[in-house]
């Protein structure tokens, strides 16, 4: 199976978002690819206005939208979004919060997998405004299993273990890394390890880093780092992208994933 992990800047306006993100899926369609993994936040960047106020259901016109055409192209795609959730007092204030949700769609599959660990790290409280999900989620492209993650869950090995126990051969990651200092190596290191720790393939797709690499190691808040990634059971990072917008591709051999697991039963 051969899989893209695209690379964007999203913005504020949904719409401008919808488009941008139509024009990739069509352009890795065509070079092949069956399964096409977007970043987190695709339909509207972090740090770009209030996500409440633009969070659809899985029925609303952006995943309708990405559904038509995954089934248009015959192909699953993965796509951060913002569903609505519930609403929590802080501070005096009540908060309209959402869900940081996966949209997994495509020929005979419509759903999504929530964030299960919202990023309270780094004197940022992401479930101030983000409502945690609680279930993985896998899905079937062909005879390839796909586990799905997002961004800071990679930071928790235990949910790529279980994902591969429970037949992942690929786990795909989209994310909306922040950069800053030492924040690249520890993206590096992350992606690869947990590769290791699951013998999946992991395959990561992140919002470009605004301004590009003049601007690579300052802090960038939730906004992107760039560097996506596949990386093979083994640790070995297959294909990497730069600080700008790209589609990286790999092939998935769920044999290259026995066969590992073969030699490396570290999930026993």
């Amino acid at each position: 199976m051969k899989l893209a992990a695209v690379q964007i800047t999203s913005g504020p306006d949904i719409e401008q978002n919808l488009a941008l993100a139509q024009a990739r899926i069509r352009e890795a369609a065509g070079k092949g690819a069956s399964l096409v993994v977007l970043p987190e936040a695709t339909s509207q960047a972090f740090a770009s206005g209030r996500l409440d106020t633009q969070a659809q259901e899985l029925d609303g016109p952006f995943a309708t939208a990405l559904h038509e055409l995954a089934e248009e192209l015959g192909v699953y795609v993965v796509a951060g979004m913002f569903r609505p959730s519930d609403s929590v007092e802080r501070d005096g204030k009540v908060i309209n919060r959402v869900f940081n949700t996966a949209l997994i769609t495509g020929p005979g599959v419509h759903k999504g997998y929530d964030k299960i660990h919202t990023y309270d790290a780094f004197d940022y409280k992401e479930s101030d405004t983000v409502n945690p999900g609680k279930d993985l989620v896998t899905f079937r492209v062909g005879e390839v299993t796909v586990g799905v993650a997002i961004c800071y869950d990679i930071r928790f090995p235990e949910q790529f273990k279980e994902l591969a126990r429970r037949g992942a051969d690929v786990i795909v990651v989209p994310t909306s890394w922040a950069d800053g200092p030492d924040k690249l190596p520890q993206w590096r290191l992350l992606s690869a390890t947990r590769a290791l720790d699951s013998t999946t393939y992991i395959a990561c797709a992140g919002q470009s880093r605004p301004g590009g690499a003049a601007e690579g190691g300052k802090p960038s808040g939730p906004t992107g780092l760039g560097h996506s990634v596949i990386v093979a059971p083994n640790g070995e990072r297959l294909v990497e992208a730069g600080y700008d917008d790209d589609i990286i591709y790999a092939d998935i051999d769920p044999e290259v994933v026995a066969t590992t697991r073969k030699s490396l039963p570290v999930l026993k």
